[in-house]
This record gives C-alpha cells, sequence and structure tokens, in this order.
C-alpha cells in the first residue's frame, strides 16, 4: 500500500469515528429532549425515537471492518462504547473482542453475561479462541470447550498448553500439506477440492509419511511449474521453521529478517502441528513495541484511554512514588549548595541546562541499549566495549555542546571560569548519562526483568542529582 492510500485509509477510519461520535450525540441530544417534555403517549414517542437514532447507528457499525469497530471501541468513553458495543451483531462479537486492546476487552466482558459469551466465543477457530480464552471466565471456557470436536479440544488444549510469549499459544492450526512423491498437477486438482484456502496460504508444507516436514511448495512455484513435474524437485527444501516452546518475539523478528507470510511450527520430532502467520507476527511486533514505550515511562501495563481514576491511579502510582524520592534526593543535592548558590546567582539559571542535556543524552543511549537488546543484538558479554563507546561519544559531545554553551555563559556572566566550569560539568555529567544509560538496562536485563522498566525515570532522577552535585560542585571548587 503506498502512502497516499494509507492516508486516505486513515482519513476514513478517522471519518468513521467522527460520524459515529455525532450520531451518539443526536441520540443523546434528542433523548434529553423527549424525557424533558411533557406529552400524551410519552413513552411511545421515547421508544421511536430511541430506536431511529440507534438504527442509524448501528447501520453505519455494520459497515464497517471488524477492526475499525475496534479502533471506535477503543476511542469512545465507556458510556458511548457500552452504548456501541450493544449494537454490533452478535456473530461479529468474538472477532471484536480479539481485535480490541487488553483493557477494553476487560471492559466488554465485564457488561456480557455468560450466554453471550459462549455464543461469542464458539465462533472462532482453536487458535484465536487461545488468544481470548485468558480473559474469559473459566466456566465460560468450560462450556465452549464442551462443544468442540475431539480435534478442535485437542488444538485448544495444546494452544493454552503454552504461555502467550511462546509461539505454541499462536499457533494456526488450518494448513495445507502434501507428499513430495505426487506431481503438481494432482496438487492443482487436491487444493481445488478447497472452498478457500486458510487466511495467508503463501506455500504448502510438503511432509513425509510421518508427517516430518521435508520443504515447502511455494505458491507461485506451483503456479508456473510445469504440472508433470514432483513435488519433491521443485519444493525449498530450506525451510525456516519454530518449535511450540520458540519465544514468540524472536519469531517475529524471524518474520521481518526473512519476509515470511507463513512458517511450520514442528515438534522434536520435525513433526508438523501447526503454522505461524504475518498477522500473528505483526501483533506481537505492536504489543512489544507498545510495552517498551509503557515500559520506558513506568506504567504497569496497557491503559485504557477512558479507564476510571482509580485504575489509571493503581496503574501509574508505583514509579511516580520513585520519582518522588528520586526528586527529593535531587532537592537534597541542590540544598547542600545552598550557599554556593547565594553567593553566584547564576548558577540557579544554568544547571537545570547540565541536568536536562544529561538526560536527554541518557534516554538516547538507553533507547539504542533497549532495541539492541529486544532485538537480540547486544549480549551481556559486549556491554563494557559498547560502554567504552558511549563514554567516548559522550566525551565529544560534552566537549562541543559543553564549549558552546560554557562561550555563551561567559559571555552573559562576565566569567571566563564560569564558563569553562559549564563545559567539564556538561562533559562529566553526559558521561554519567552515558554510564548509567548503558548500566541500568544491563542491570534489569541480569536480574531477568524487562531492560525497559521505569529506566526513563531512572535515568533522569540520575542525571539530575549527578547533572547538580557535579556542576555545584565544580562551581564551589573553583569558583567561590
Amino acid at each position: 500500500m503506498n502512502t497516499l492510500d494509507t492516508q486516505k485509509t486513515q482519513d476514513s477510519l478517522q471519518g468513521s469515528l467522527q460520524q459515529v461520535l455525532a450520531l451518539l450525540h443526536r441520540h443523546r441530544l434528542v433523548e434529553n429532549l423527549v424525557h424533558k417534555q411533557d406529552m400524551p403517549k410519552h413513552t411511545l414517542v421515547e421508544s421511536l425515537v430511541h430506536k431511529q437514532n440507534l438504527r442509524a447507528l448501528q447501520k453505519k457499525l455494520d459497515q464497517l471492518h471488524t477492526a475499525d469497530v475496534a479502533y471506535i471501541l477503543e476511542s469512545l468513553p465507556l458510556e458511548d462504547r457500552l452504548v456501541v458495543w450493544e449494537l454490533v451483531k452478535a456473530e461479529r462479537d468474538g472477532d471484536i473482542l480479539l481485535e480490541v486492546s487488553d483493557a477494553v476487552r476487560e471492559s466488554l466482558i465485564e457488561v456480557m453475561d455468560t450466554h453471550e459469551l459462549v455464543a461469542a466465543a464458539e465462533q472462532l477457530d482453536a487458535d484465536e479462541l487461545a488468544d481470548l480464552a485468558p480473559d474469559l471466565p473459566q466456566q465460560v471456557v468450560y462450556e465452549v470447550m464442551d462443544g468442540l470436536d475431539s480435534k478442535e479440544r485437542e488444538q485448544l488444549q495444546s494452544a493454552l498448553s503454552y504461555t502467550e510469549d511462546q509461539v505454541g499459544s499462536l499457533m494456526d492450526f488450518e494448513l495445507v500439506k502434501i507428499r513430495a512423491d505426487v506431481t503438481l498437477e494432482v496438487v492443482l486438482r487436491y487444493l481445488r477440492r478447497f472452498e478457500e484456502l486458510p487466511d495467508h496460504t503463501d506455500k504448502i508444507f510438503v511432509v513425509d509419511e510421518d508427517n516430518r516436514v521435508q520443504g515447502v511448495l511455494p505458491l507461485k512455484t506451483l503456479l508456473v511449474s510445469d504440472p508433470d513435474a514432483l513435488v519433491e524437485v521443485v519444493m525449498a527444501r530450506d525451510v525456516v521453521v519454530f518449535h511450540p516452546e520458540d519465544d514468540s518475539g524472536d519469531a517475529a523478528q524471524a518474520f521481518e529478517r526473512y519476509d515470511l507470510i507463513t512458517a511450520p511450527v514442528v515438534n522434536a520430532d520435525n513433526q508438523l502441528i501447526g503454522r505461524l502467520t504475518v498477522d500473528e507476527m505483526v501483533d506481537v511486533i505492536r504489543e512489544e513495541s507498545d510495552s517498551e514505550v509503557l515500559s520506558m515511562a513506568g506504567l504497569k501495563e496497557e491503559e485504557d484511554l477512558f479507564a476510571s481514576v482509580w485504575d489509571s491511579v493503581k496503574n501509574r502510582w508505583a514509579w511516580l512514588a520513585i520519582n518522588l524520592v528520586t526528586a527529593f534526593v535531587a532537592s537534597r543535592v541542590i540544598g547542600v549548595f545552598e550557599g554556593a548558590i547565594e553567593q553566584l546567582v547564576a548558577l540557579a539559571a544554568l544547571m537545570p541546562i547540565v541536568a536536562g542535556i544529561g538526560g536527554n543524552s541518557g534516554n538516547q543511549t538507553t533507547t539504542m541499549i533497549v532495541r539492541a537488546l529486544a532485538l537480540g543484538q547486544l549480549q551481556t558479554s559486549s556491554a563494557m566495549r559498547l560502554w567504552r563507546k558511549e563514554l567516548g561519544v559522550s566525551m565529544v559531545n560534552g566537549l562541543v555542546w559543553g564549549g558552546i554553551i560554557g562561550l555563551i555563559a561567559s559571555l552573559l556572566y562576565g566569567s571566563a571560569s564560569l564558563g569553562l566550569v559549564m563545559t567539564a560539568a556538561m562533559t562529566l555529567n553526559l558521561m554519567l548519562a552515558a554510564t548509567i544509560g548503558v548500566m541500568i538496562p544491563m542491570l534489569m536485563v541480569r536480574a531477568g526483568r524487562d531492560p525497559a522498566m521505569g529506566s526513563s525515570v531512572m535515568i533522569t532522577a540520575c542525571t539530575d542529582s549527578g547533572g547538580f552535585f557535579i556542576f555545584l560542585g565544580l562551581a564551589t571548587l573553583f569558583l567561590l
């Protein structure tokens, strides 16, 4: 899709959201007016007006793609969200629950009774149900499983046996497989027996009599090759395969690296048990990206934009408390040098520059480290070499930009000594930021924690306190 098409799609989505908001507003407005009127057959009039407005809204929702309805639900306050959710056709409930964010899904499930949840879940395939099952009440999962045939039940139990960050939980069980000793003409006749191929089918998996993967037959190869040729002659034998215990993040990176659409999932005996598809991998990449951004800001989890005050407070309080403590430490550092600031007021004006530039530099380093760790490009054994490199970068930046701001400070306050102190302080604080920026993610990894967790908060705290101490300490030593 080109840039113009992407922009048109986004504009269309925003237009749909605005139309839904307008219909909701009209519904509320007319409903309030009817309530205020004292007229005969008031209840009948109210019912007719109510249905007329909601019918228009339902018609609009029916025209939208499932993912667009999910986007709109995420963009609405809880009261309006529930109104829209009531208007969504029941047969679309399961697909939409899969599309919305975890926080919004929770709010929708809370207002659905057991019968509605069972009906929504029964519409889903085994792999999709495995995605939704952790958010459903156990009773609902049991009822749904009772309605599955033995094969589907086995597939669901298999998917549920893996954690959400493992490939096994994301496996799709709908796939096409063939033997290597048949001709392409036989394969074509076999494919014509399907009403439709499974989504994202770009290749057919080739297996032996024991269901072990031998290779893959890309559809483009099937279409352009001699129909009399054997599959084993034209199939690709160099296949990227995954195991159900593999990390889903690593699998997503492999999909990106090798431009995969689908890939087989095999057990320890190389037997085909499922496949991964690009749509699941895109979801993994997006979720990991969102999680990294939230973690760096000190948020525990994804938050419903319109969540209650209490829910938002619970999600945010921990790192705010830590930030409060670190801010208090920084204030005490300033308090230690209170006398120096009183004697040279310029220090109060210049010290935020030192702290601010250090925080920005530290966040740059941390972001680079966290990304490298996420991509598997950085090992703990390389941390020392990377730290030395970051120290070199910080020294150059400190001398260049510190020299510039030092020159400006000396001109503003008529003191060359103050300019030199400013340059030295900025250089030292950037070196501190580089050290902390490398150290925090690496320590998090060694502790088995998310390297992005609260890194931005910790970097800011260290560079603030360190920057104040370095600048005011140098000023006390050389200027007073």
